[in-house]
């Protein structure tokens, strides 16, 4: 095995999708010593800057306000406020755990769908990213091109390979959480 690097772009945007792509990138971080994460967050901006580094916690907090759980989560279940933390208490772990292999960079776009997706890919190919990570509601193709789906759209133009995360399923989550 070669010391390279397996090079990997996590489009995060603090949603539920979000959520469950971080999840599912911090159990492929934990079992991929060679890999090297880059957690991106695309920002609307008309003056098309290039992009700055940013604090991976800005969207991603390792204590969660209520206000962001909000966010994450539709319902306001003890229970489901408990699992999650204890997700994102893992997530938060495993990312610190690895942090030299962990970066953060927040780049811009104009105010649309297609910006944000040119604005990504261009990031993603000048960097030499190997995989694009994004979490997906799981739209059809229809409602994707009807609603303006970022993820699809990634999808169908990238030259790069991309992983589509949805909801992960409750046995993932159980046994993530479970393990040591």
């Amino acid at each position: 095995m070669s010391d390279s690097k397996f090079n990997v772009l996590l489009y995060s945007d603090g949603s539920q999708q979000a959520l469950s792509a971080a999840v599912y990138t911090a159990n492929l971080l934990k079992n991929m010593p060679n890999m090297q994460l880059t957690v991106v967050q695309v920002q609307e901006s008309d003056e098309g800057s290039t992009g700055v580094e940013y604090n991976w916690k800005d969207t991603w907090p390792v204590s969660p306000t209520t206000e962001w759980m909000k966010r994450v989560i539709d319902e306001s279940d003890p229970v489901a406020n408990k699992l999650y933390e204890k997700i994102l208490t893992k997530t938060n772990k495993l990312f610190l755990e690895r942090s030299e292999d962990v970066g953060h960079q927040v780049i811009y776009s104009n105010p649309s769908i297609s910006d944000s997706v040119d604005a990504l890919l261009e990031y993603a190919e000048k960097k030499r990213f190997q995989l694009i990570i994004m979490g997906t509601r799981g739209l059809t193709t229809l409602k994707g091109l009807i609603f303006g789906c970022l993820a699809h759209n990634v999808l169908n133009r990238s030259p790069i390979p991309v992983l589509l995360v949805k909801k992960l399923p409750q046995e993932f989550i159980d046994e993530y959480i479970s393990e040591t």
